[in-house]
């Protein structure tokens, strides 16, 4: 969605006053904080992986699906409307696809810079391993008053290289796993995002961005299936957001 999350982030230095530090105890402390995580993440990962075998990829091609992407929620998507063959305009309506769904990443990491804005240009290529679980830690560690950006970049390592094996894991365990719902792993990305927005509510109005997007997803799904609901809801919140902004404005 386009509403910009509402984190309540203290006001970090600018930039130009020296970047945030960042330590090898922040890292690990950023680690530590991650741990919490890991299970809930243990089980998209390896659904995600059997996702893969479904599709009919290679343990390779899997592997570097992983690590380009790295993005549990477009992979699940694509991978669920992976074609035989491909041409042009599916390559390309695959990865509208995948962009729709990363979108909140832009806020996401827009929402680093004050923090992070004035470190080096060699760490942001590390900003590839930013998810959505070493957000959320980091970001609670800074409302409490945190500065050291290792927190970010250890929990973001940790969950990016825990994701990379269990994902490969629920490769090769496909055939056990390759029905989530036999083990209940489909609930297991619905209820995690239903969590994520808890820290971005704002009151009743600022949630009308979501009801449009979640009404206009339903509607357009149920009128015309396959997977175009993902990009009328999105943009449906997108514009709504936007609208609303301009008239606070």
């Amino acid at each position: 969605m386009s509403q910009r999350p509402a984190l309540n982030i203290p006001d970090a230095p600018p930039s130009d006053r020296g970047p945030a530090p960042m330590t090898r105890a922040g890292f690990r402390h950023g680690m530590r904080l991650a741990l919490p995580v890991m299970p809930g993440m243990m089980a998209i990962a390896l659904a995600t992986g059997a996702a893969g075998v479904r599709a009919g990829l290679s343990f390779g091609e899997n592997l570097v699906m992983c690590i380009t992407m790295f993005a549990s929620a477009s992979q699940l998507v694509v991978l669920e409307i992976w074609p035989d063959h491909f041409s042009p305009g599916i390559v390309l309506g695959l990865t509208l696809i995948a962009l729709t769904v990363n979108a909140r990443m832009l806020l996401i990491t827009a929402t680093l810079r004050p923090w992070m804005g004035g470190m080096p240009p060699w760490i942001y290529p590390v900003l590839h391993l930013t998810s959505d679980p070493s957000w959320i830690v980091a970001t609670r560690y800074r409302n409490d008053g945190g500065s050291d950006a290792g927190v970010f970049f250890g929990a973001s390592v940790l969950l990016a290289s825990f994701w990379l094996c269990f994902t490969q894991l629920g490769f090769l365990l496909g055939s056990l796993v390759a029905d989530p719902r036999r083990w209940g792993i489909d609930l297991v990305m619905p209820v995690f995002f239903g969590a994520m927005l808890v820290p971005l509510w704002r009151g009743r109005r600022a949630a009308l961005p979501w009801v449009v997007a979640g009404a206009v997803a339903l509607a357009v799904q149920q009128l015309f299936g396959g997977l175009l609901y993902i990009v009328a809801g999105a943009v449906a919140g997108a514009v709504t957001g936007g609208l609303m902004d301009d008239r606070r404005d």
